[in-house]
């Protein structure tokens, strides 16, 4: 069987103004989503679906792709959307899905499905790299979002994002010299994005908003020192919190922390990204969060 790989993605600023075309920031991680695949040519017309989790049988499905019925599954909810998912690679597609061939396919994610790395993100990649489709329009009409995750797994790399008023991103070299000074901590539980942009839009925003968050993008991006990183980092925190009228995490689990906490990609749950100090580990432990990672740990 032939494999394909695509990492997973941290958003590093303008989380929910990317839906409006702030400019974004965003860098793969070490952890991603495998995909193998194999083709038969027996005329039986059949998708053996197999995912597993963290190399962990998880769900596996039987699609007949004529008549698009899913045949056998543990997890109907699970097979459905990769049913749909698969339905909608056949549309895209000259040559998947089209010649009777049987298709063996498995999928393993590499972390834990609440860690908010992008499980479905690397899906679409992988699905679009080994069917020669556009990873984008593949998104768009299976999940919908900005896409910004679609172009770090797509390009394997630190990208800097636009999607309005079309999708525009290029490749760059986000490698601060204060690296190793960074943390991410994990949250203990996965924020639901799809809800988080719901609330989002039913906020009140301008234009103005969004050059704000792409200003700072560009200026976090270009940051050489830890102390104006992290200044420009409450910044960002404090204006996505004015706006949506919600707490920081910061003020909420870290009041007392002594250096920048920030979220990242939807409020409430996932990493966020803070800095070492002295007895930073027990510190976060004795909150009960224990997963935290060193930025080149968890960043590709």
């Amino acid at each position: 069987m032939s494999g394909i790989f695509s990492p997973g993605k941290l958003m590093l600023t303008s989380e929910y103004f990317a839906m409006d075309g702030a400019l974004v920031l965003a860098v793969p991680t070490r952890l991603g989503q495998e995909f193998s695949f194999e083709e038969k040519q027996d005329g039986r017309s059949l998708i053996f679906w197999q995912a597993f989790h963290q190399g962990k049988p998880w769900l596996e499905a039987i699609i007949n792709y004529q008549s698009w019925q899913v045949l056998e599954t543990n997890i109907p909810a699970s097979a459905e959307f990769i049913l749909k998912t698969l339905k909608n690679v056949q549309t895209l597609s000259p040559v998947k899905f089209k010649h009777n061939l049987t298709y063996h396919l498995t999928t393993n994610l590499q972390f834990p499905a609440d860690y908010g790395l992008g499980s479905s993100s690397t899906l679409m990649t992988n699905l679009a790299e080994w069917a020669a489709i556009d990873p984008f329009h593949l998104n768009k009409i299976s999940l919908g979002g900005s896409g910004y995750d679609i172009a770090v797994a797509k390009e394997k790399s630190a990208v800097l994002y636009q999607s309005v008023p079309e999708i525009q991103y290029e490749k760059v070299d986000f490698d601060p010299s204060f690296k190793n000074e960074l943390i991410f901590i994990h949250l203990n539980q996965k924020q639901d994005s799809r809800e988080g942009i719901a609330f989002y839009r039913s906020k009140n925003k301008s234009q103005k908003h969004v050059d704000e968050f792409s200003d700072l993008t560009r200026n976090i991006l270009l940051c050489n020192e830890l102390e104006n990183f992290s200044g420009l980092m409450l910044i960002h925190e404090q204006k996505i919190s004015d706006f949506l009228e919600i707490p920081t995490v910061k003020s909420r689990f870290f009041a007392d922390c002594p250096v920048f906490v920030k979220s990242l990609g939807a409020w409430g749950g996932d990493f966020v990204m803070s800095a070492k100090f002295d007895g930073f580990k027990n510190y976060f432990w004795g909150k009960g969060f224990t997963t935290v990672f060193d930025y080149s740990d968890l960043v590709y």
